[in-house]
């Protein structure tokens, strides 16, 4: 299955080096280039793509009011967007996944990298790495959030869904979590999708936000 990638980025070099880099790979193919905000939602709204590749810095509108508007657009429900920028601030990596962004990476990263991020978030997963991303995400958004506490949201799930909906905020992978409950992966994944649906959570790095705001990272058990 090809994954067609969509990249938005004021730079035309470095838009033409992610082009010649994507379309090095069998399975990824470039569909589209925007140049601003505005115009990665345009391309994203009239092309059909699985994955936007974000910069930040754009004029006209940045990338991350262009991830508001195409997440809550639901004809564009399947897009994921991978922020790929040189601005990796606190505050912008929380402000990215609170637009709705599955995933935020530096400039700097390894081409290999890339390509397996990009096939990582076309996925539905999320780019959160324990050792770096969950930890700056937790520290953050365990300040209190703009928006209210989502108790009805939190009465739909389960306790077993709590539960894993926090080891998930915590970085754990499914099968972490099938390890740490002794439970197949299968089973893990299956609370993992079903926390995800009564939460409204596009995709894995949607339930970590929520997961965060709403405290229960703090109930996850020590590993």
């Amino acid at each position: 299955m090809t994954i067609r990638v969509v990249l938005a980025d004021d730079q035309a070099l470095l838009r033409h080096t992610f082009r010649l880099l994507l379309d090095s790979a069998p399975d990824i193919d470039v569909v589209g280039e925007a140049s601003t905000g505005a115009e990665s939602v345009a391309v994203a709204r009239r092309t059909e793509v699985d994955l936007i590749l974000m910069d930040i810095r754009m004029p006209d509108m940045d990338g991350i009011e262009a991830t508001r508007r195409i997440t809550a657009d639901p004809a564009l429900a399947g897009v994921r967007v991978l922020f790929l920028t040189t601005f990796e601030t606190e505050e912008l990596v929380v402000a990215a996944l609170r637009a709705g962004a599955s995933g935020f990476l530096g400039k700097g990263i390894e081409p290999a990298a890339l390509l397996q991020a990009i096939r990582t978030v076309a996925g539905g997963e999320a780019l959160l790495s324990p050792a770096a991303t969950t930890a700056l995400i937790g520290r953050v958004l365990a300040q209190p959030s703009p928006r209210p506490t989502q108790d009805r949201v939190l009465s739909l799930l389960t306790a077993r869904e709590r539960e894993i909906t926090g080891m998930v905020g915590a970085g754990l992978s499914n099968e972490d979590i099938a390890r740490e409950l002794v439970i197949s992966p299968a089973t893990a994944k299956t609370h993992v999708n079903r926390a995800m649906m009564k939460t409204g959570s596009r995709d894995r790095a949607q339930l970590v936000v929520f997961a965060y705001e709403n405290g229960l990272v703090a109930a996850t058990p020590p590993r």
